[in-house]
């Protein structure tokens, strides 16, 4: 079997798993909000959306960011489906946070930027780390 080179490409692909870690980590703690402080609001009046149950939002956010933490430390030890597990996640938590862009604006698009970069790092780069670094 033939070995590449690992290029210094490699470093977007740990960092895509660090910010997979922190999105996680951030999303347990938003999923904690919800789902215990009963006078959290999820989204705005303005918006004409409404999520009636803000626990069961809460519970959806915490399963996304166990599942991103634990992909991301996947990702690290050069694991193909914490790759897999990664994209769709950090697309599915993107897609998320934009229904919540109109009641929480600035957390939201910080949450939907990393979960781009993280898209970005794990598609493009994320093949050398199975080869190590």
């Amino acid at each position: 079997m033939q070995q590449r080179e690992v290029t210094g490409w490699v470093g977007w692909a740990i960092f895509a798993a660090i910010l997979m870690i922190l999105v996680g980590i951030f999303d347990i703690i938003g999923g904690l909000v919800a789902i215990f402080d009963d006078d959290f609001e999820l989204v705005g009046s303005r918006s004409g959306i409404y999520v009636v149950d803000e626990s069961a939002w809460g519970w959806w956010t915490l399963i996304v960011g166990v599942l991103l933490l634990f992909a991301g430390f996947a990702v690290l030890r050069g694991a193909v489906w914490g790759r897999a597990v990664g994209v769709f996640f950090a697309g599915l938590n993107g897609i998320g946070h934009l229904v919540l862009i109109d009641a929480h604006p600035i957390w939201s698009l910080l949450i939907i930027i990393l979960d781009v970069l993280v898209i970005y790092g794990l598609v493009v780069h994320g093949g050398e780390l199975r080869e190590g670094y």
